[in-house]
């Protein structure tokens, strides 16, 4: 995988968390029993059915994602891993990460998985600070999540953590603090996201608020400011990381590489005999599992895209990097130039605006620019 290749990836969705939390809209069902058997052959059947379609590939990341996948026996976790690699050939450096929580149940079980394979960890810290891990419903303490963070670093060599901030009445003394308890612990590799409330949470039932925008915006700016100074900077709008260190897997979505989405509600994004598609697998966990079973697949939608779609996709995903798209890329990917994809008018006030840049071989928005990318690429797509 490079800037100008960026991979082919394959997204593994477990949906099982032992619990829910109140901010979280990502097809998560609570549960505690699971036939680990049939779902690894349901997830394998699946794998093989888009596998016979798609051969002839490198595969340069593989995720397992959630959900929490720890919860996954780790059996499961290697015979997927070696499906993978019987399927296609693998990158000598293929990326192999799994979510998984800092909770002693899941700390015990990373050996058995750095066996089955995996060699990057990301974790769901979360916070440092105990009133808002409750207050952000999680199962562990701050205790637990450097516990894990030691932990995890005597297995792995690669590794990411969570954090979320811009919570309500949290203050930029607070985020702070946590910021630089962050950098003493991190690995190379952080994900800083804003709360956002988003609707039939029970975080939006309740009526709860995240920060205010100026103050979510100066919580921003003074992110960017400690990650840049730790030799961290944001490589797209909420991952930092130090070179060397970027998420590979995420690199090939935001580049506009193809990715294989398995498991109940994964997305994907084909490049079938020149033409592009967008896959859906069922939402449902109990229906995906009857029809991978039965058939071995659960896609629920399968549809074409046009030209002007992917195209406006890879603008979108490539403006939240701070590399920005590559042009030629883009054109060798949608068939078409960057010019044919966004308002020429509108292209010309961001830039004059100072909220994006032009090189003659890249497109990108600035740092302000990606502050405001929502209010950008609605003037570039008016």
């Amino acid at each position: 995988m490079s800037a100008t290749d960026p991979g082919f990836c394959v997204y593994v969705h477990w949906p099982f968390c032992r619990r829910i939390c109140p901010y979280c809209d990502f097809n998560v069902h609570a549960e505690t029993e699971v036939d680990s058997a049939q779902w690894r052959d349901a997830l394998l059947a699946e794998l093989a059915q888009y596998a016979a379609e798609l051969g002839g590939r490198t595969v340069t990341s593989l995720y397992f994602g959630g959900g929490t996948p720890s919860l996954m026996a780790p059996e499961t976790t290697g015979a997927v891993i070696d499906a993978v690699s019987r399927h296609w050939s693998v990158a000598a450096d293929i990326e192999i990460t799994l979510e998984t929580n800092p909770t002693s149940s899941e700390r015990a079980r990373l050996r058995d998985f750095k066996d089955a394979g995996i060699n990057r960890l990301s974790l769901g810290i979360q916070s440092f600070d105990d009133a808002a891990l409750r207050f952000l419903g999680r199962d562990h303490s701050a205790e637990d999540a450097l516990a894990a963070l030691d932990n995890a670093g005597t297995i792995f060599e690669r590794m990411t953590f969570d954090l979320i901030y811009a919570r309500p009445d949290q203050s930029l003394t607070e985020w702070k603090a946590e910021l630089d308890r962050a950098v003493r612990n991190s690995d190379g590799h952080l994900s800083l996201y804003q709360l956002t409330i988003e609707s039939g949470t029970p975080f939006s039932r309740e009526g709860v608020h995240a920060a205010d925008d100026d103050n979510a915006a100066d919580m921003f700016e003074m992110t960017q400011d400690i990650l840049s100074a730790a030799g961290m900077p944001a490589y797209e709008i909420s991952n930092h990381a130090r070179p060397g260190e970027e998420s590979r897997h995420n690199l090939t979505c935001w580049r506009g590489g193809d990715y294989l989405g398995i498991g109940p509600g994964a997305h994907g994004r084909l490049t079938i005999d020149g033409a592009f598609f967008g896959t859906h697998q069922i939402h449902n966990p109990n229906r995906w599992l009857q029809l991978a079973s039965e058939k071995g697949h659960g896609t629920a939608k399968r549809r074409p895209l046009s030209v002007e779609d992917r195209a406006r996709e890879l603008v979108m995903m490539g403006l939240r990097l701070a590399e920005g798209i590559d042009t030629d890329r883009f054109a060798r990917i949608t068939g078409v130039t960057i010019d044919d994809a966004v308002d020429p008018d509108a292209l010309a006030r961001m830039i004059e605006g100072e909220l994006m840049v032009r090189t003659e071989t890249s497109l990108g928005a600035t740092a302000a620019g990606r502050q405001r990318l929502n209010a950008v690429l609605g003037s570039l797509f008016s």
